[in-house]
């Protein structure tokens, strides 16, 4: 029984030794950095970030943000990750000078906290895949038309009447989902609105007096003092928040992040792609070579999975695929350019519109594709002019190449007698007497009878 005592007081004790232990640790905060365009590495870093904040137990995560925009489907991801995170999130935007456009909106009015840093901004929420800003509704025409009177109102009758465009349907899914957003977190859903119609952008002063942002912080210590106390309603519970002495863990990317984060880049994937493409091409062309096939058909795999998550029009890879296959073929059957040209000109188009998107950051650079143009185009030129050329020149071997050899006559002889001709001795014919050791041309052969005349370097 005596034996047992240390062990019953282990298991009473050791409860309480790991309360005491949490009660005395303050907890921690995940401090999670997102700057530039917005896209499928960002989505993906922020989804494992939560991951990593609920996993470890964290207090709070702090999104820290500079982003001009992004893409579409990976905002809503992220949202939806924001939105279902069981640790609370503080969207701040920071330092000064940074701003929460549009995309970045979207994530600071879905988060349970907006902060952001003096000389910040936030707003210019319109989607730009729309092609621009359209007229808000209601609002009026350009001046001219505007002294029209009663024709413009006629003539703006069938308009109001006919369907909704796809500019109309996308301006409305984006103004509610946005005013979804400031409603679930007790936003100015107006200010929210006219951010996405109007393509409005507040400064952080302004941002908190309208009520769009909750707190302005100087740096990441200031945020922690000011969100000490401040309750919220994470996932239908209220918490308080106890951020006094909380230590702030940052959360780097894996590799797995940095790969995307680096083939996701349009540029990088459109050069990919071209370099699965050539690669494939040059060990179909050339069996055996091996290095050329290897490094096309991994950089091709990179390619298909950037693609994947960007958002790409198939008519512009069909066009860039038509273009290399163009350009191909006339490397095989010359066509006096025809094939070329139109290679380069499917090549160049499907290169523009192979982003199907005008976000910033999720564009192919012009200078890049005039660049690769102007390249695959010469490359391709010079293969046909390597082609050209070589038909052009004599034929070095087979019978053909016989035709018009110099060689030595072995005798005297007019009709048939003997010569030399690549140290070879044939039976030649002549309708010209020759001397033994002079020179002779071959300007026929039929079976193993040669047709010579005399040389004559001067006339010939």
């Amino acid at each position: 029984m005596k034996r047992l005592r240390p062990l019953v007081f282990l298991l009473l004790v050791w409860p309480l030794l790991l309360l005491a232990k949490d009660a005395a640790t303050p907890g921690h905060a995940v401090l999670l950095n997102v700057n530039g365009a917005i896209g499928p590495a960002t989505s993906d870093y922020i989804h494992r970030g939560l991951e990593k904040a609920r996993d470890s137990g964290a207090t709070l995560v702090i999104l820290r943000m500079d982003t001009p925009g992004g893409l579409d489907t990976s905002m809503r991801k992220i949202i939806q990750d924001i939105l279902a995170s069981p640790v609370p999130v503080v969207t701040f935007v920071a330092p000064s000078g940074a701003r929460a456009a549009s995309a970045g909106a979207y994530i600071l009015l879905a988060s349970n906290v907006a902060a952001m840093a003096p000389g910040t901004n936030v707003g210019a929420a319109t989607p730009v895949q729309i092609g621009g800003v359209p007229n808000p509704a209601g609002s009026e025409p350009a001046a001219p038309e505007e002294k029209k009177g009663a024709k413009k109102e006629k003539k703006s009758e069938p308009a109001r009447a006919a369907k909704p465009g796809m500019e109309e349907k996308a301006m409305n899914d984006a103004i509610a989902y946005i005013r979804s957003l400031a409603q679930m977190r007790e936003r100015n859903v107006e200010w929210a609105e006219r951010a996405v119609r109007e393509a409005a952008s507040t400064p952080a002063e302004e941002a908190v007096k309208q009520h769009v942002a909750d707190l302005i912080a100087t740096d990441n210590d200031d945020l922690l003092k000011k969100l000490d106390g401040r309750k919220l309603t994470v996932q239908g519970r209220e918490i308080t928040l106890t951020t006094g002495g909380l230590e702030i863990r940052p959360y780097e990317p894996d590799w797995r992040s940095r790969l995307l984060a680096v083939i996701a880049d349009p540029n990088v994937a459109y050069i990919l792609m071209l370099l699965g493409i050539y690669g494939l091409f040059f060990e179909l062309w050339n069996p055996g070579y091996v290095l050329p096939g290897v490094i096309g058909g991994i950089c091709l795999l990179l390619a298909l999975y950037a693609f994947q998550v960007l958002p790409i029009s198939f008519a512009g890879l069909g066009l860039i695929l038509l273009g290399i296959g163009f350009m191909v073929a006339e490397a095989f059957m010359p066509s006096f350019g025809v094939l070329g040209i139109g290679g380069v000109i499917a090549f160049v188009v499907g290169s523009i519109i192979l982003m199907d998107t005008d976000v910033e950051g999720y564009t192919i650079a012009w200078p890049l594709i005039a660049a690769v143009a102007v390249v695959s185009a010469a490359f391709f030129l010079g293969v046909v002019a390597l082609a050209l050329k070589a038909r052009r020149r004599r034929v070095v071997s087979g019978k053909e190449e016989m035709i018009g050899a110099i060689g030595e006559a072995l005798e005297n002889f007019k009709g048939e007698g003997r010569i030399r001709v690549h140290s070879e001795e044939w039976q030649a014919r002549s309708g010209v007497a020759l001397k033994r050791g002079q020179k002779v041309k071959v300007t026929a052969i039929e079976g193993l009878m040669l047709t010579v005349e005399p040389y004559n370097p001067e006339g010939n």
